[in-house]
């Protein structure tokens, strides 16, 4: 992700420019339609600038009062137009910095009587393979079919460090636009030019196929039902002024109705829902719908694969455990030196545990001979000086040394069986036929991932890791990760079971994947999370695409689709709430005069009938400023039961949407009443 798209704010003026040019432009009525509450408002504000008018010509001294009233109506809807054009408008650099990458794009295709020939990457089509050669850029989305190369995917993950690519398993997936570093490689294009990746990420995030959720389909169905009730009951109060001998001027009725509908939650719906799924982009993750945003705000499970997730994937060495007469340090230099030829990850770690907590030196002698470790003799070792050190698998070491299991001693077979039992893999070292110890390799879990666990768990959500282990391996990882459930030797078929089990009994599920092996799991997941790294099957499957490539991000998904659900609620609960303090500064005001009774209800004192209804209508429209930094940041999300957030929710903004407007209004009210504005 580019670090400008990173550090865009409400106050960068490359967003605030386009987005202000946007709120005009949305003031269409064939767009602003789709938000009915807004549409009404933008109604009302033509016909009251229409009253003004009239009031210009028929009577110059209404013509302030109107004025005023119409010019606030349009700021109304300009600032709720705003705030969706914003919401967009951070999303614009990311969707320009991507267009980049298909500019200019050619393609070296290959022809049946192996030649090739230099064609736009537009012209491709399907099933046609591209050769693609160090410093060029790949000019679609395929799969490796021949070859491996380094490859820099900084034009979409944001990210310098290049991958490697290569033809068969879960790493054969690239995409048009990213640059070949080293080698050459044949490329099958899988998709048609207009749908890569490339082009459904500019149009996700340009809200170019951006779709109402249900939930917000329900919201805006409520909404919608709130603003024909008021408009009902603007008509009702109409007949009873007239029944009670009070003039209500259509400029006032229209005022009454605008503050009375839920501008609020109306003006900032759109905001929110987008700044939700921008929130995700800003964070390398793309979201193919918002529905997909909302329902990681309402998993009850998540499904994490071990290796890589949990754990780093690469066994290492934790312990040396010395045979009877043999001292630690001992152990530790002779795995040392039997460990220099092995380049894996495990032979490293060896090294790395020998020379750190133990403090062995590293060698300075010649030896006489270097075996290297490889999988047929699954074997490592030197020779030095008469000395014949060997590192391995168990067996293989006895082999090595000639010890039958009868010359194997007592402690030596139980360290090894307590390695087994903890989900450790031993390994021997020996000195010619003279058995040195064991060492401890282990799955290590990653530092703090007991706590992430710990705080999903304080979420509700409950955590089950996935692995191909055997059960004994699997429950110790599971119980030293801390999570609440394990899956071992699992199959793709096994992982579909369970999702649907788990669905059939009413919960959401979420679950990450890179494998082709993994795309009927992704698929019915209610959230699926693909690596960008994976194959092309995975991210197809899932309806998120992780352009990092780091599972356990599915924790900060959720925690991302939770804040989009509760900013959502937040502010419709103020919405909701502070409409009650306008209905204490506009009805007392309108009636007052013929039902004295109501002026107990002004409880705000305002000064007169007409600066109540101007400050209201002034109130309205500034709330909607004031609140559009917190619909794009979203509500800060914290973890607590249901019932603690349901709590904190009607406290803060329930309790504050029916304060602050009183306060609001009447210093507004005192503001319009010294300026002599009515």
């Amino acid at each position: 992700m580019s670090k400008e798209h990173q550090a865009s704010s409400l106050l960068d003026s490359k967003i605030l420019v386009p987005a202000a040019r946007d709120a005009v432009r949305k003031l269409d009525p064939r767009q602003l339609v789709r938000n009915p509450v807004i549409f009404v408002t933008e109604v009302v504000a033509a016909v009251v600038t229409v009253l003004f008018v009239r009031d210009l010509v028929i009577s110059p001294a209404a013509a302030g009062f109107s004025g005023q009233i119409a010019a606030w109506l349009w700021f109304t809807v300009l600032f709720a137009t705003f705030a969706e054009a914003v919401a967009e408008g951070r999303g614009r650099a990311q969707a320009d910095s991507l267009k980049k990458t298909k500019s200019d794009l050619v393609a070296r295709r290959l022809k049946p009587d192996g030649s090739t020939d230099t064609i736009p990457a537009s012209g491709l089509k399907v099933g046609d393979i591209v050769l693609v050669a160090a410093g060029e850029l790949i000019p679609g989305d395929g799969e490796v079919i021949a070859g491996v190369a380094s490859v820099n995917e900084s034009a979409i993950t944001g990210e310098s460090a290049p991958v490697i690519r290569e033809s068969g398993g879960d790493r054969s997936a690239v995409t048009g636009g990213t640059q070949v570093l080293s080698d050459e490689i044949r490329v099958k294009i899988t998709v048609a030019p207009g749908s890569s990746f490339v082009d459904r990420m500019i149009a996700l995030i340009e809200g170019a196929q951006r779709q109402k959720t249900p939930n917000e389909i329900a919201l805006s169905i409520l909404l919608s039902g709130l603003t024909l009730i008021f408009l009902f009951v603007c008509v009702a109060i109409w007949g009873l002024a007239g029944y009670s001998g009070t003039v209500l001027s259509v400029t006032v009725l229209a005022a009454l109705l605008v503050t009375l509908i839920p501008t609020t939650i109306g003006g900032l719906l759109s905001a929110i829902g987008i700044a939700g799924m921008d929130r995700l982009v800003r964070f390398n993750v793309i979201a193919t719908s918002g529905r997909a945003v909302e329902a990681a705000g309402d998993v009850d499970t998540l499904l994490l694969d071990k290796t890589g997730t949990i754990t780093f994937g690469n066994r290492m060495a934790s312990d040396f455990l010395a045979a009877p007469g043999v001292t630690a340090g001992e152990l530790a230099e002779a795995a040392l030196l039997a460990s220099l030829s092995d380049e894996t990850p495990e032979g490293r770690s060896v090294v790395a545990l020998a020379t750190g907590e133990f403090g062995v030196a590293m060698p300075r002698a010649e030896f006489d001979a270097v075996i290297g470790f490889t999988a047929e003799t699954r074997l490592s070792g030197v020779d030095q000086g008469g000395r014949r050190l060997r590192k391995g698998a168990v067996d293989a070491v006895l082999k090595f040394a000639g010890l039958a299991d009868q010359d194997v001693p007592a402690e030596f077979r139980r360290a090894v069986d307590q390695i087994a039992r903890t989900g450790g893999t031993p390994l021997a070292v020996a000195d010619g036929n003279r058995l040195l110890g064991a060492i401890h390799l282990k799955d290590v879990v990653k530092p703090g991932i007991k706590e992430r666990f710990a705080a999903l768990r304080a979420m509700g959500i409950r955590t089950v890791m996935v692995t191909g282990d055997n059960p004994v391996t699997a429950a110790a990882i599971a119980s030293e990760a801390g999570v609440d459930d394990y899956l071992a030797q699992a199959t793709p078929e096994d992982k579909l079971a369970y999702i649907r089990r788990e669905q059939q009994g009413g919960r959401l599920i979420a679950m990450c994947g890179d494998g082709t092996n993994d795309a009927p799991a992704l698929a019915q997941a209610d959230v699926g999370v693909a690596m960008q790294t994976g194959t092309q099957a995975a991210r197809e499957a899932a309806n998120m695409v992780d352009l990092d490539s780091s599972p356990t991000k599915l924790i900060e998904i959720v925690e991302i689709g939770k804040q989009l659900l509760m900013t959502r609620g937040s502010l419709t609960t103020f919405s909701i709430a502070n409409d009650v303090a306008k209905y204490f500064a506009i009805i007392p005001a309108l009636f007052v005069a013929t039902y004295p009774a109501l002026d107990t209800l002004n409880i705000m004192r305002l000064t007169s009938p007409q600066s109540a209804i101007l400050s209201a209508v002034i109130f309205n429209a500034l709330i909607i400023v004031a609140l559009i930094p917190l619909a794009l940041k979203g509500v800060a999300y914290r973890p607590a039961g249901a019932a603690a957030l349901l709590r904190r929710n009607l406290f803060v903004y329930g309790l504050g949407g029916l304060v602050l407007p009183f306060a609001g209004i009447k210093v507004i009210d005192l503001a319009v009443s010294t300026l002599h504005l009515v």
